[in-house]
């Protein structure tokens, strides 16, 4: 009996300490970043990542251009400045960067959703249309869209996007527009009757893990993520979980709002994801609306709950985990070390 009772209490100290892990919050404070005289350059960087021992690149959404900065962070130049013709950009969406050093915008000049590639100095390379009939339904925080050509990820050679409209989750494409293949079932949403609100459930971020095979982060409804072996094989499912995504969950509508935009109307779907990224290890880094980054490693477990401190409380727009295991968010352009 008293082995029984001894074999319970241990494991009730065991479940205390796991849940206590569980809802621990670790606060990670800024070891760096851009100095102020350039940082303030950016009206709002939307995506700070560096080439592998080469210069820092930041993508200012709102100033329409994608600047370098040197290794040493003592100047900014212009790499891609706006306007609509090849070789600039307007209303730009995402940005992502090779090791190589090239990069990618995604842009929707007169609401055309474009794609251009850029060498290292800003040289386009290649670049295409999507097809009108291939947009993606609209997931935005404030000004900032995170669905569609948003969602873009440079595996160089190739480029992943969201599109549940394709009737997969993730497209492939090449770098001259040609679809490679597609991956992922669309989610049962209970929305299927509605198809803009059905799509926008299922719109998210594909991410390429640098240990091999993809994860899909799931933006909206209730929040979830997926991982895929390198030919597309889903390998298993997890939701997003959490007192700080209990106050979404609790908000979400069964009924979604619904507005104009140019000749349609379509409806207003929150997301419950504002950034995330995988680090060298494969472990899954996914930051919520709310000031809060939940850690995922690479069996899908949660191991960590993490704020971010410079300045002051940092809500990440976009993650960005370098060669050499720094971690860089914006906005503020700030550098982390993840621990």
């Amino acid at each position: 009996m008293r082995r029984v009772v001894t074999a319970l209490l241990v494991a009730s100290a065991l479940l205390t300490t796991q849940a206590g892990a569980r809802l621990a919050v670790e606060v990670l404070r800024a070891t760096g970043g851009l100095p102020p005289h350039i940082a303030g350059l950016f009206e709002e960087p939307l995506g700070f990542q560096q080439a592998p021992g080469g210069p820092y690149y930041v993508f200012d959404r709102r100033g329409h251009t994608v600047y370098a900065v040197d290794a040493d962070k003592t100047a900014a130049i212009k790499l891609v400045e706006i306007g609509p013709e090849l070789g600039r950009i307007l209303q730009p969406r995402g940005f992502d960067t090779s090791p190589s050093g090239s990069f990618v915008v995604a842009d929707a000049p007169r609401g055309v959703d474009r794609i251009q590639i850029f060498g290292g100095g800003g040289i386009r390379r290649a670049g295409f249309f999507l097809p009108a009939r291939q947009r993606t339904a609209l997931v935005e925080v404030g000004p900032l869209v995170l669905s569609g050509i948003a969602s873009i990820q440079f595996t160089e050679p190739t480029l992943l996007i969201s599109h549940p409209e394709s009737g997969a989750l993730v497209t492939e494409y090449s770098q001259s527009g040609y679809p490679q293949r597609s991956f992922g079932r669309l989610r049962d949403t209970g929305q299927e009757q509605d198809r803009d609100v059905h799509l926008a459930l299922n719109a998210g971020l594909p991410l390429a893990d640098p240990t091999g095979g993809y994860f899909y982060v799931v933006l909206t409804g209730r929040p979830m993520f997926q991982k895929y072996d390198g030919t597309g094989r889903l390998l298993y499912e997890r939701h997003v979980e959490g007192p700080e995504v209990d106050r979404y969950l609790a908000a979400m509508p069964t009924r979604w709002p619904r507005r104009r935009i140019e000749d349609r109307e379509v409806p207003f779907v929150a997301p419950a994801v504002r950034a995330a990224a995988v680090d060298g290890r494969g472990r899954l880094w996914i930051s919520l609306t709310e000031p809060f980054t939940y850690v995922y490693d690479a069996q899908g477990d949660k191991i960590r709950t993490v704020q971010f401190r410079a300045a002051g409380l940092v809500s990440p727009t976009s993650l960005f985990f370098t060669s050499d295991g720094r971690l860089l968010v914006t906005p503020g352009c700030y550098e982390f070390d993840p621990g």
